[in-house]
């Protein structure tokens, strides 16, 4: 959180003092410092900094303009939407507030007249904790962590299959237009966010393309196929050309990725699933 003083593009910082003259933020845009210690106490989750992060008080009217003045420059670039990373620690009225300034899809780039930017929400909700992910179904789609939680459960063999005939929000799930489904993301499959032994990964690659196969055939939710690079220490990043610069995937002659690249999308087993659940869209089982 106080890390680095400098930005790729010239800016300045200093996160210690609250300080980032490029926005510009300064002590008075930020909530005051506190950490997170108690996941029964919403304030405390919404109000207080997740591992030491600076948190902006979204409450603040030039938080918001700011906030918005940026997603709406992007809107305008011809961006789609927007991921709300750990959307559990925001209050909801606040990001309503945000939401409900932003601009409609660029006609330029190719989009419906009055579309709206598809929004989708990282709640962690497992159960057993004060907030919950009906807070913010309202605004738009949510990730849907049990879905990966038991379908990773299911494929392991730790549930039987028979239970998948009422798969959804009888697990539950979210309903199905606001659960963003997935069988691992970048944080769970290293463990973190809601990770667990469950989680299937491109590690036991037999049982992830079946479960992947039956995500993408199920009507259930909007699904995510994942997009890998192999690690072995959960810190590690992407392969690079000099310990600095991304290195492009290597291609092999079935256009699957090498280089240390994983790209699940371009298994077989998944991509031809990706077109049959366009081709059937959202039919009855």
């Amino acid at each position: 959180a106080d890390g680095g003083n400098s930005g790729t593009g010239g800016s300045t910082a200093d996160p210690s003092s609250k300080d980032f003259p490029g926005v510009p933020f300064s002590s008075l845009d930020f909530n005051p410092t506190c950490a997170i210690t108690n996941y029964a106490d919403p304030s405390n989750v919404r109000n207080c900094e997740l591992v030491g992060l600076r948190d902006l008080n979204q409450g603040n009217s030039w938080v918001r303009d700011k906030i918005v003045d940026f997603l709406n420059h992007l809107t305008d670039l011809g961006v789609a939407g927007f991921r709300v990373d750990a959307a559990k620690h925001m209050w909801p009225g606040d990001l309503d507030a945000i939401y409900s300034r932003l601009n409609n899809l660029n006609t330029d780039h190719g989009f419906d007249s009055g579309a709206r930017p598809y929004i989708f929400q990282e709640v962690i909700d497992l159960g057993g904790e004060a907030i919950s992910k009906s807070e913010y179904t309202g605004m738009g789609a949510v990730t849907e962590f049990r879905h990966s939680d038991s379908i990773g459960k299911t494929f392991r063999g730790k549930d039987q299959l028979r239970y998948l005939n009422n798969w959804g929000t009888a697990w539950g799930f979210a309903a199905s237009d606001r659960s963003l489904v997935f069988v691992d993301n970048h944080d769970n499959q290293r463990g973190h966010g809601a990770g667990g032994a469950d989680v299937l990964t491109y590690k036991v690659p037999k049982q992830y393309k079946m479960a992947s196969a039956f995500m993408l055939a199920h009507p259930f939710g909007t699904p995510r196929v994942m997009s890998s690079f192999a690690f072995d220490d959960t810190d590690q990043g992407p392969p690079t050309t000099d310990g600095h610069n991304i290195a492009s995937p290597q291609f092999n002659g079935e256009n699957t990725c090498g280089g240390g690249w994983v790209c699940e999308h371009r298994w077989r087993q998944i991509y031809n699933m990706v077109a049959f659940r366009n081709a059937v869209e959202n039919a009855d089982l």
